[in-house]
């Protein structure tokens, strides 16, 4: 008979009592209270939309079931992990079961989807200096950027920057959703390191989004009426989130970002934003310029990474 003791082992095993399986489209909702229960906790506030996890399973090419995990105590959802594609995760444990060993096993778990998938890397997101941010470290996982959330102070604008000649900024049509999807990318591609976004899944994750309005996507057109530059707006509750941003490459230099920023802001607060908001990180060289305009950094994550 073998009477060695038996050793738990939480890069392998889940504490007692505790289940695995992998997450299903009508787990959405758990999955967000998850994560917002995560970011309150974090930050004292939460960033976190239902929208955005809406918008990011509806991709054509997520497979949810293929790329996730859920740990379940009961019918209670405590922690969860997934592969998202390319390079890119996510988890989050509910602050009440911190510390039992679930963040290792779902740190391990995250890697084995993503090998799966035939990644190289993978890396998430987490708040500096969080319990999540200093196990990851533990476990050997490397800082590949930081990014910041930045907020404009209230009654606080951004300086108006007044458009070349010849230029004109509005809602992009429909007819220019594909532009703007284009000039996105090819800015985006430039310091991130990723395969390029499927205009399917840029049309699921923005146009497709719940509560999309088309005032949301703003473009600002060069003298010869073709997108120069665009900019994505976000709306929750009272807050104009400025998803995304960027202009052409040869368009640069001409204030075309300050003109989309100062006009998504301000078509946001005509929609009743009173709280103007982006976000941006190290690989992109543009805090000095958003903290020039009068914006004040609100919270900061790094993103870490290991090799698979």
């Amino acid at each position: 008979m073998d009477t060695a003791p038996q050793h738990h082992d939480p890069a392998r095993d889940l504490p007692p009592g505790l289940v695995w399986r992998p997450l299903e489209p009508t787990d959405l909702r758990a999955v967000y209270e998850l994560m917002a229960a995560s970011e309150r906790e974090d930050l004292g506030e939460v960033l976190i939309e239902e929208a955005d996890l809406v918008a990011d399973w509806q991709r054509p090419s997520y497979d949810l079931a293929a790329s996730s995990v859920a740990v379940l105590d009961g019918a209670r959802m405590v922690g969860y992990a997934e592969a998202a594609g390319g390079d890119r995760g996510d988890a989050a444990v509910h602050p009440a079961y911190r510390g039992r060993g679930i963040g290792v096993w779902l740190a391990h778990r995250m890697q084995d989807l993503a090998r799966a998938q035939g990644a190289t890397t993978i890396g998430m997101p987490v708040p500096e200096g969080s319990p999540g941010d200093r196990l990851l470290a533990a476990l050997g996982y490397r800082q590949r950027w930081t990014s910041w959330v930045l907020r404009l102070p209230p009654g606080a604008t951004v300086p108006e920057r007044p458009l070349p000649a010849g230029y004109a900024v509005r809602a992009a049509r429909e007819d220019e959703h594909r532009a703007c999807w284009t000039v996105l990318e090819d800015a985006f591609l430039e310091w991130s390191e990723r395969d390029r976004q499927s205009f399917e899944d840029f049309t699921a994750t923005v146009l497709r989004r719940p509560g999309f309005e088309p005032w949301q996507l703003r473009v600002v057109l060069d003298p010869a009426g073709a997108v120069a530059g665009c900019a994505l707006v976000l709306l929750s509750a009272d807050t104009g989130f400025v998803d995304r941003l960027a202009t052409r490459a040869d368009q640069r230099h001409r204030g075309l970002a300050q003109a989309l920023l100062v006009d998504a802001f301000a078509v946001a607060r005509e929609h009743g934003a009173g709280v103007a908001e982006l976000s941006t990180d190290s690989r992109t060289g543009a805090l000095a310029l958003y903290e020039k305009v009068g914006m004040e950094v609100t919270s900061t994550w790094v993103n870490r990474a290991i090799d698979l």
